[in-house]
């Protein structure tokens, strides 16, 4: 009397779901990632209360460079990109969430209002990037960020000429006093994520 396994889901003769299951990444899940969006969101919230004046700008020095250039790369492009939308949303909705006094849909308006803009698109470049080169090495993840800050600052910079009516006076205000504060940041994020890239479980690679 022969004995036939069913192909049984789970099962030794079938895929076992458990093993399909664990190719399954955190950041596949959708509740998982809806979280991570949300988290991201309210990073740069933190971030840009960390917030320095500077003279003769209206632009003040914040840590949101880092929270968007890590949105990007830890979310990716469409995630990123998203997470750095609702952060705006929820400044346009009456929340505190931005670096100078004020909120609501005409903030956007203001002299930040294209930094603002530049960190939904510098979030979906970075995400891109890494996708493009694997994100696995270190100068790939560099350029990447680099490009990222030089998205923020491109798009802040078209803004603010328009606001101060000088293009040169809006290089001067809106970017030369950043230009070694955020390469920095460059840095610290290309740490940040060669260090995560060590804890991401090898199941999302």
């Amino acid at each position: 009397m022969s004995l036939k396994t069913a192909n049984i889901p789970g099962s030794m003769s079938g895929v076992p779901d458990g093993r399909m299951q664990a190719h399954v990444g955190p950041l596949e899940r959708p509740v998982a990632r809806g979280m991570l969006v949300v988290g991201f969101a309210l990073l740069t919230w933190g971030a840009a209360k960390v917030s320095v004046p500077l003279p003769m700008t209206p632009v003040p020095g914040t840590l949101q460079t880092l929270a968007v250039l890590l949105a990007g790369a830890v979310l990716g492009a469409r995630a990123g990109a998203v997470s750095q939308a609702s952060y705006i949303f929820m400044g346009m909705a009456g929340l505190p969430v931005f670096a100078l006094s004020g909120s609501g849909p005409l903030y956007v308006l203001g002299p930040t209002g294209g930094y603002l803009l530049g960190f939904i698109a510098a979030a979906f470049v970075v995400g891109s990037v890494i996708k493009k080169t694997g994100g696995r090495e270190v100068l790939p993840a560099a350029l990447a960020f680099l490009l990222g800050a030089a998205t923020i600052h491109t798009c802040g910079l078209a803004w603010l000429s328009v606001v101060l009516g000088d293009p040169a006076a809006a290089f001067r205000a809106g970017v030369l006093p950043f230009v070694l504060f955020d390469l920095a940041k460059v840095v610290v994020a290309t740490g940040i994520h060669a260090g995560y890239l060590r804890w991401k479980p090898a199941t999302e690679s």
